[in-house]
């Protein structure tokens, strides 16, 4: 392990280095000079802008233009946020299309005298691909009684940012960048008859990435599910140009659309957002799945268990329970170390939930919302399931990677008329305590009962004091209220709508919490068992049902 960590540790210099002179290489007049290649003579193909709307949420994008703002369009004072919205240019589908044409013509030819070279806040990769799709699918107004000057200005611009996103490609640290890079790069093979190569090359990255990067199921590896969502946005933008432009859609992006609708549809949680495990934020889908009902794109095939999270659904009852490990080093930072950790949802509303991740709020946050504490399942002496690596240097290289696994084991499913039990064992605690970690729950079917039993294992001889705790983290807005016997926690979701937790000879506490899943802090509470394992196996049996 060692020889391991000090090996990336020089890697890490390297690579930064590397990245450093990379940058300061893309500010030179000659590397923006290799950025020119020949201007298409015209578009051959105008993709459908409506396509764009599954990229971004119409009700929380409030833009406007006037005459009297195009003057200093690009000098204003934004926040980063805004910037990015800004210069991706997707708002562009939010304009009126017949009467603010001429305005949008001056605020592009305006980007371009000023942002036309490399600038690093604005040719970001998680911006430059968006705001090449943005342009193309807009290019009808944005060309529209134009100049052949402006046009070939346009054109080149375009071509500039193309030419960047296929030089940088292979470099690109996050998935989901680099699956926005090649739908731009296989957009513009298909916009260009100059640059079809652009659409061949694409599609062949494409089926590499497709086959890297998803299990059997169509799931992603990194066991994302906000990542499916993303994926599967681009998979269907690209498929409909495709089919536009009147090429063939090939089979593995056919094959890996159905299997993602698949797992989407088997995930689809009560009040249709996302369950919050390993790196996913709470993102509402009623508006994508509208898109996709537009679109034809639908599936009533379910299974009950995606990306290693088995799936109980009962009436108005949903529970999401993790049975998985660690992802492979190289897809893991932003993995939450939460094993067997589960969400619950009853009557449409969201119960018991992981803290969420904190991706956007800040360094610190993200590190904390990646903790085990995080997550609702069971810590020993409040240390985390896995260990993250901490050195700057290594971080600012390849993210907060893990710096160590461990193994799921003994999944079982069971189900009759009268319930569903579901049970499985992490080893994480094994070395370090000499403890396995078992958790079994069961859900009664007709009453919608959870009932659980967290079981902590000896294995291994160990002098260590083992206190461990199991958190239960309340989902925000749901008021928490301890009986005066202390074992029963009652949750009250509204007036008359009200369960109770409870655990039978333990000790039963609420405490604050933070909620981190939509992308800034909230606060919330969380209920935990404490106690003492007293150096033996120890069975710790808790229930969740309706107050009546």
């Amino acid at each position: 392990m060692v020889l391991k960590d000090t090996y990336l540790y020089f890697f890490s210099i390297k690579k930064i280095f590397f990245r450093s002179l990379k940058e300061f290489f893309f500010l030179t007049s000659f590397y923006n000079k290799t950025l020119n290649s020949e201007i298409p003579s015209r578009l051959f193909f105008q993709p459908n802008p409506y396509l764009l709307s599954s990229l971004f949420n119409h009700e929380s994008f409030i833009f406007k233009i006037s005459k009297e703002s195009i003057y200093n369009f690009w000098s204003k004072n934004i926040s980063e946020k805004e910037k990015n919205s800004l210069h991706n240019f997707l708002w562009l589908n939010l304009v009126d299309r017949k009467n603010e044409k001429v305005i949008i013509q001056k605020i592009i030819k305006d980007w371009i005298n000023k942002f036309n070279s490399y600038r690093k806040d604005i040719w970001k990769e998680s911006i430059v691909p968006k705001r090449i799709i943005a342009w193309l699918s807009n290019s009808d107004i944005i060309l529209s009684n134009t100049n052949k000057d402006f046009e070939k200005i346009f054109l080149n611009s375009l071509i500039r940012q193309i030419n960047f996103v296929k030089k940088n490609l292979s470099t690109n640290r996050y998935e989901t960048n680099k699956i926005s890079s090649l739908s731009a790069i296989i957009l513009s093979g298909l916009v260009f008859k100059e640059y079809y190569s652009n659409y061949i090359s694409g599609l062949k990255e494409l089926r590499k990435m497709i086959e890297n990067l998803f299990d059997e199921d169509g799931f992603p590896k990194n066991r994302n599910l906000e990542n499916l969502v993303i994926f599967l946005q681009y998979f269907i933008l690209m498929k409909e140009w495709i089919k536009d432009a009147q090429e063939p859609v090939p089979e593995y992006l056919e094959e890996i659309i159905r299997k993602n609708l698949i797992c989407l549809n088997s995930f689809g949680s009560s009040n249709n957002r996302i369950p919050l495990f390993n790196g996913s934020t709470e993102r509402e889908l009623n508006s994508f799945l509208e898109y996709l009902e537009k679109l034809n794109y639908k599936t009533e095939k379910k299974i009950d268990c995606v990306g290693k999270i088995q799936i109980i659904k009962n009436k108005k009852n949903s529970l999401y329970f993790d049975c998985g490990g660690t992802p492979e080093y190289k897809l893991s930072e932003d993995y939450q170390s939460g094993p067997l950790s589960f969400e619950f949802y009853s009557d449409y509303n969201k119960i018991i939930t992981n803290c969420g991740y904190g991706r956007k709020i800040s360094k610190k946050i993200r590190f904390l919302s990646k903790l085990t504490s995080a997550q609702s399942t069971l810590c020993i002496n409040n240390v985390s399931v896995v260990k993250f690596k901490k050195n700057n240097l290594i971080n600012k290289a390849f993210g907060s990677t893990i710096d160590e696994s461990f193994s799921v084991t003994n999944v079982k499913r069971e189900e009759d008329k009268v319930k569903i039990k579901i049970s499985a064992t992490h080893n994480a605690y094994l070395e370090k305590f000499g403890y396995l970690h078992q958790r079994e729950i069961n859900f009664i079917k007709k009453d919608g009962i959870v009932q659980g039993i967290d079981t902590l294992l000896k294995k291994n001889e160990n002098n260590k004091i083992i206190n461990f705790s199991i958190r239960f983290h309340i989902y925000p807005g749901i008021e928490t209220f301890q009986t005066v016997g202390g074992n029963d926690i009652l949750l009250q979701i509204s007036k008359n709508n009200s369960l109770v937790f409870s655990s039978k000879n333990k000790n039963v506490q609420v405490e604050k919490s933070l909620f981190m899943g939509r992308n800034k802090i909230l606060n919330n509470s969380c209920i935990v068992i404490y106690g003492n394992t007293n150096n033996q196996d120890i069975n710790i049996r808790w229930e969740l049902k309706k107050n009546n």
